[in-house]
Order: C-alpha cells, then sequence, then structure tokens
C-alpha cells in the first residue's frame, strides 16, 4: 500500500504558454454568485450514473477508510507534534513556490522538481464552481457553500482578492464524476480556448490514481503571472478525501505548484497526513502574496525577502 500511498498524488500544477482572451471585467467587480445547485439544478432528475463510476466510488471510500484507520486525513491543522521553525518556512516556501512536479505537454509528465520563477496571479480571480450533469443533488447542495466559503478563507489568508462569479470565470472549480470528466473536453475547450489534444486527453483519460488535478496558465512571454486555472475535483470521493482535494487543489492554483516531502507540516506533500489547509499552509500563501515579492523572481532573488517575510510571521523562531 506504500506503493499506492506515493502514486496518489492529488495535484497536477502546470504552467502552458497560451495567448487566449478573457472576458472583460473590472478588477473587484463583485459579481452575484449564482445558486444554480440549491435553486435549481437540485430540483431537476439525476442524469444516471454508470456502473464503472460506482466501482470507482467504491474504491476511494474504501482508500478513504484505510488513510482513517492509520491516523491520516487529519483535520486539525497542525499542533504540537508537527512544529515549524522560521527556516522550515523558508525552505519549505521554496521548494513548492519555486519548483514543478509535473508537466502536461502531451500528458501528465513528471519533470522531477524543475525549477520555475516565482508564479501566482498579479490580475482578478474570478471564481466560479461547476458540478456535472451525474453529480447527485446532495452533494452539490453540501459543497456549493464549503468551496464559496473555502474561496473566501483563501482571500482573506492571502490577501489576494477572489470574486465568486458566474459570467467570465478565470478559475473554475470543477466537480465531475467520471462520466462527466471523460465528455468534458467541449467545456475545457471553452475555459482554455488553445488547449491541445494531449491536455483534453490528458484530463477525460485521467488515472484512478490521480485523484484530482489543477491546470494553472499563464500567457506566452508573460512573467509568470497565472491568467487562467481549472481545478477538477472527483465526485466519486467520500466526503473527506472530496473536501481534501478542495482544499489542495483551489490552493495550489493560485501558486503553489510543488509537493515537499519535507513538508510534514503542510498538505502539499503526498504523504496524506493532512486532509485540509494547515496554520503551516496558511503562511506559504501569505508569503506568496506578499507585495515584496515580485511575479517572475527566481529563488536566489526572492530568498532574502522570503527570509525576512517568515521570521515576521513567525516571530523569528
Amino acid at each position: 500500500m506504500g506503493r499506492l500511498l506515493r502514486q496518489n498524488a492529488r495535484k497536477f500544477a502546470a504552467t502552458f504558454g497560451l495567448l487566449a482572451a478573457t472576458g472583460c471585467v473590472t478588477p473587484g467587480q463583485n459579481d452575484a454568485f449564482y445558486d444554480n445547485t440549491i435553486s435549481i439544478d437540485a430540483l431537476r432528475p439525476e442524469v444516471i450514473r454508470s456502473a464503472k463510476s460506482y466501482k470507482i466510488e467504491a474504491h476511494y471510500q474504501k482508500l478513504q477508510d484505510y488513510l482513517l484507520v492509520r491516523g491520516l486525513l487529519r483535520k486539525d491543522g497542525g499542533g504540537v507534534d508537527t512544529p515549524f521553525s522560521t527556516e522550515d518556512l523558508v525552505q519549505n516556501f521554496v521548494r513548492i513556490a519555486f519548483f514543478d512536479e509535473y508537466d502536461t505537454n502531451g500528458g501528465l509528465q513528471a519533470v522531477n522538481n524543475k525549477a520555475s520563477p516565482l508564479r501566482r496571479w498579479d490580475g482578478p480571480i474570478r471564481m466560479s464552481i461547476e458540478f456535472g450533469d451525474t453529480v447527485s443533488a446532495q452533494i452539490r447542495k453540501d459543497d456549493l457553500p464549503r468551496i464559496k466559503a473555502y474561496a473566501k478563507r483563501l482571500e482573506r489568508v492571502s490577501r489576494k482578492r477572489i470574486n465568486l462569479t458566474n459570467r467570465h470565470a478565470n478559475y473554475h472549480v470543477l466537480v465531475l464524476n467520471e462520466d462527466d470528466r471523460r465528455q468534458i473536453g467541449p467545456r475545457l475547450l471553452d475555459m482554455i480556448p488553445g488547449a491541445s489534444d494531449g491536455l483534453i486527453r490528458t484530463v477525460e483519460n485521467l488515472p484512478k490514481t490521480t485523484l484530482c488535478l489543477v491546470l494553472a496558465l499563464s500567457e506566452a512571454q508573460s512573467t509568470g503571472g497565472y491568467t487562467k486555472a481549472v481545478a477538477i475535483i472527483r465526485a466519486e470521493h467520500p466526503d473527506l478525501l472530496r473536501w481534501s482535494c478542495v482544499h489542495e487543489e483551489v490552493a495550489q492554483g493560485l501558486g503553489l505548484a510543488n509537493d515537499s516531502a519535507a513538508a510534514r507540516q503542510s498538505i502539499f506533500n503526498d504523504d496524506e497526513e493532512f486532509a485540509l489547509l494547515t496554520s503551516h499552509d496558511e503562511f506559504l500563501l501569505r508569503m506568496l502574496y506578499d507585495p515584496r515579492l515580485k511575479t517572475g523572481m527566481s529563488a536566489q532573488q526572492a530568498l532574502p525577502i522570503v527570509r525576512r517575510i517568515a521570521a515576521e510571521l513567525t516571530g523569528g523562531t
């Protein structure tokens, strides 16, 4: 089972050189957030799921049970058993914010922690939440307010404005069953004009060992600022595993692209100890969007500033 846990990477954050115009929305504008799941979709007949989707659901229930029996998927945000120093915070930030784990040119490919410049959103984030046709009314009713609340938590922690909207979105959170995801190609092209066939195949044919993913995109020739993101969450997951995916993927789409085995205090690793964003991770997001850092900086350029910010957050301990 150790091999299974190493393969169950819940992330997939990559940068693509796509030049695509997005809808014009005034930065800071707060569109009324659509509530289609509770007011409309919860009342409609549910689309029948395939036997394969139910089989996958049973598999993930067993996986969650396995993790819980072993004391993993913690929800406490970290405690006295997971202390971290200022230097721990510095090193974890560098590993997670300045390296890539995957690339998607032609598919999901490991790049062995390839160094990269600092990536984050410089422009406004306009986030939408969508559910596949086969996702149950109960999941829609449960997840919509939770994801909305989590987005506002990320906004508060990072101090980066996140507008919840159903118009001109540039950050899409999709909750999909297997049947929905295997037909997502046309919708993905709507969200990412110019997406390659390889990228679409990667999403539609996602292996069972990849629990969920996020695609974060920047324009070609840019400094690395993200302009689009798509997070895909498997609706077959039981509640805690699904919520764990939301926590990691949506936060990772803000710019924390890598996982680090050294960051025990974080959800940004593959050991599954924590299910939900930790206090350590909140510090990482605060650091990522500190105005003293600039998008496109190298790790070497940023390191002196990162050390100062980390010392301020931890009190220098």
